[in-house]
């Protein structure tokens, strides 16, 4: 049986408040799911937008690569003649001198032969002096011999009507006619000699006789191979490496320090061959270093595209030919100059990894062009010298076997007589 305390009551106004109050939050999340799509969408089509302006205004024409990387000369000295090492004055990370000495090689050896080749000289000069003065000797024993046999026809001449009265003895006349024909042997053999002696002089002084510079020749290669031992830098640069060390005995094949020049450094960008086509020769360039970051930007340009792949160029190219091929994207080294003013504020070093950008907007350049597109010649006169007073020195070795005195003028002959080949 029902208690009639049990009817459901109507709720009060304070109830119904408190409830209508609560689901207004409610009903704010349930739309909330509604509305968040519509401000994503919104976001992506302002970023994309904004992608899109930043292309066309600026990314749209360059072409860039971050596999690029510093490339420079790397000059690997070794010595012109074997000896062993008695000296460094260098070493890593230092800076070297172009004509600086960085290495010393024992040089007794040299100063041995260098001797040696100052006596041959000496005694050649006057082997070839004497061969002057036998020809002078033999010139006069030549006109002897003619007098002599003028001398014996006479006597043949004036004895031989003498035969017939018997004034002269047959025996007499045999032996003035045997003297005819000694003195006429003695004649030809003094002109024989005579022809030998000059045919080995003929043409020359005791100073250009073929015996004197070749002598000459032999002291100019001891002159320098005493000049060698001092092994000079041939350009200027930071040492690198070292592998030379004190007492070490080299040969014209050791390499003994490797410099790298700063003030002539490039860029070798690898490129993917799809982006190769819109690339001209003259193209400028920017160049980020990760050594100095974005704040320095080099200023470059185009120097040329190398003919062949990095991978087709390798010492051990990749083999396609195979069942189990697979296309890989292709990178083509590219030359990117920079400039010189830029290196010398913020020097680059060998293997430096870079960022290039290419404004490839300019396509009237060539790919590939048959005129170099920078100085590429590279050169060196630190070894002009080298043979500096060996004229000197053979000129005065000439003059004193000669019995001269040697002089300023004689040097500049010599000099221009040695300079012909």
């Amino acid at each position: 049986m029902s208690d009639p305390t049990d009817t459901p009551r109507p709720p009060t106004p304070a109830a119904a408040s408190t409830s209508a109050t609560a689901s207004a939050p409610a009903a704010e999340k349930a739309a909330a799911p509604s509305r968040r799509p519509l401000t994503l969408l919104a976001i992506g089509l302002v970023a994309l937008g904004g992608w899109g302006l930043y292309y066309f205004l600026f990314q749209r024409g360059h072409v860039s690569t971050d596999d690029a990387y510093v490339n420079g000369n790397l000059v690997r000295l070794t010595p012109q003649v074997a000896g062993t090492v008695i000296a460094i004055t260098t070493d890593e990370t230092q800076f070297a001198r172009r004509g600086e000495v960085l290495v010393q090689l024992e040089p007794r050896d040299t100063e041995v032969a260098l001797a040696q080749a100052k006596a041959t000289l000496g005694q050649t000069v006057r082997d070839v002096a004497q061969l002057f003065a036998e020809e002078k000797r033999d010139a006069a024993l030549v006109q002897t011999q003619h007098v002599q046999l003028a001398q014996a026809n006479e006597d043949v001449e004036r004895d031989h009507p003498l035969i017939a009265v018997h004034g002269v003895a047959l025996e007499t006349m045999q032996h003035e006619q045997n003297a005819v024909q000694t003195a006429r042997a003695g004649l030809q053999q003094a002109e024989a000699t005579l022809a030998s002696t000059r045919a080995a002089i003929a043409g020359t002084t005791p100073q250009t006789h073929p015996r004197v510079l070749q002598a000459e020749a032999a002291l100019r290669t001891a002159w320098l191979a005493a000049a060698r031992t001092k092994v000079v830098a041939p350009v200027s640069g930071y040492v690198v490496r070292r592998t030379v060390q004190l007492g070490q005995q080299v040969t014209p094949s050791t390499e003994m320090l490797d410099i790298v020049p700063v003030d002539s450094m490039w860029v070798e960008a690898n490129f993917k061959e799809n982006q190769l086509s819109a690339l001209r020769i003259g193209q400028p360039v920017r160049v980020e270093a990760d050594m100095y970051g974005s704040h320095v930007r080099y200023q470059g340009r185009v120097l040329g595209l190398t003919a062949g792949t990095g991978s087709a160029l390798a010492v051990l190219p990749a083999e396609n030919a195979t069942g189990n091929w697979i296309k890989i994207v292709q990178r083509l080294p590219v030359r990117i100059g920079l400039d010189s003013l830029q290196l010398e504020r913020n020097p680059l070093f060998l293997g430096l990894s870079t960022t290039v950008k290419v404004d490839v907007r300019d396509r009237s350049g060539a790919t590939l062009s048959k005129q170099p597109a920078w100085p590429a010649a590279l050169n060196t006169d630190v070894y002009a010298n080298q043979e500096a007073g060996a004229d000197a020195a053979i000129n005065a070795i000439v003059a004193a076997n000669l019995g001269h005195t040697p002089g300023p003028p004689q040097v500049a002959q010599r000099g221009h007589r040695q300079a012909q080949p």
